[in-house]
């Protein structure tokens, strides 16, 4: 298993690829039965930044299991990779024989600071209203 950052994994992929030994890295992150990508989309991606993570998705297609965290919709995908045809291509591979949980609520950091006072909760109505 390899837990990674989703920017911290773009950016050795570029490294690689910038040394010439992006075939080395992705072999390497081929190997692990799971590869966790956290907070993907938490910071957007160079088109060529995108198309190196294709790669190793690409790679990981059907002989390694890729598990991702994030705070995007799929549809923003596209705007996070800043191409929308590698992002379709992308989720294509990902969500092929892929199961998405989608988790609605506070963070349990955010929970947490609620239950110790640190933060007031918000009312149902505030929050419904502030989404509108």
């Amino acid at each position: 298993m390899l837990f990674t950052p989703a920017t911290m994994l773009v950016t050795t992929l570029v490294r690689a690829h910038a040394e010439g030994k992006l075939e080395q890295r992705l072999a390497q992150l081929a190997k692990p039965k799971l590869l966790i990508m956290d907070e993907f989309g938490y910071l957007p991606f160079e088109p060529a930044a995108a198309h190196l993570l294709f790669q190793l998705v690409s790679r990981r297609y059907e002989s390694g299991s890729i598990l991702i965290t994030s705070n995007r919709a799929v549809g923003d995908w596209g705007t996070v990779l800043g191409d929308h045809v590698v992002a379709t291509a992308i989720l294509d591979r990902l969500l092929h024989h892929s199961h998405v949980l989608t988790i609605r609520g506070d963070s349990y950091r955010l929970r947490e600071k609620r239950r110790s006072g640190l933060i007031k909760a918000t009312p149902p109505s505030a929050s419904a209203d502030a989404s509108q």
